[in-house]
């Protein structure tokens, strides 16, 4: 029982912070401006389910995976991290007149649900930094003994971070309609920044592992 509650703690405490889904929850809104409930409540089941496999997929196979494309975590991180750069950007960009922009730009329903996977659900949810940290979570349990135990600890700590995600998402206009339209849009700023900022980030963490692994 040790070994599952530490395995699942751990994937929790090193997971959770850097999905936040909380903090993407104004981005999910932003991107999925003008569609209905019913929608938005599909995807974010979709962006959960695959946030889900992504994080498993990274924990359980991630490090062969980059061994057999001859990757590293280091080139995942600054091709991931200058997509965020990038989102974060163009969110962080949008001037007064966003909504008439959004207004003419929307799109079908059938069209706004095949954006699940890309890009609401990587990078933007389960970006290079988690999948990062999982493949070194995945790495580290690996030679590890209880592997049984360890490795439904680990389930349940993934479930319980996509959990977090499909309730963040899915209630994301509830939990911010206290703030008001002129709060929504400040989160909405800060969280654009904050994505901005963790891209840089992720990039500087991994332009600084693939210099340090260039001969002296």
């Amino acid at each position: 029982m040790a070994h599952v509650v530490a395995a699942f703690l751990g994937v929790v405490i090193g997971l959770f912070p850097i999905v936040n889904p909380l903090g993407m929850a104004p981005i999910f809104l932003r991107l999925t401006n003008g569609s209905s409930d019913k929608v938005r409540a599909a995807l974010a089941w979709r962006v959960a389910m695959g946030g889900l496999f992504l994080m498993i997929a990274s924990l359980f196979v991630g490090s062969h995976i980059l061994a057999f494309f001859g990757l590293t975590v280091a080139s995942v991180q600054v091709a991931g991290g200058m997509v965020l750069v990038a989102s974060g950007w163009r969110l962080l960009q949008q001037g007064d007149d966003g909504k008439r922009r959004e207004q003419l730009s929307r799109v079908s329903e059938d069209v706004m649900l095949t954006r699940a996977f890309f890009p609401l659900t990587m990078p933007l949810t389960v970006g290079p930094g988690t999948i990062s940290v999982a493949i070194t979570l995945g790495a580290k349990s690996a030679g590890s003994g209880d592997l049984l135990f360890e490795t439904i600890g680990t389930l349940l700590g993934v479930a319980t971070v996509a959990g977090g995600i499909y309730l963040s998402y899915r209630f994301a206009d509830r939990l911010l309609s206290v703030l008001g339209e002129a709060g929504r849009d400040v989160f909405l700023r800060l969280s654009a920044f904050i994505l901005l900022c963790l891209g840089v980030q992720i990039v500087w963490n991994g332009y600084s592992a693939l210099m340090a692994g260039l001969p002296h």
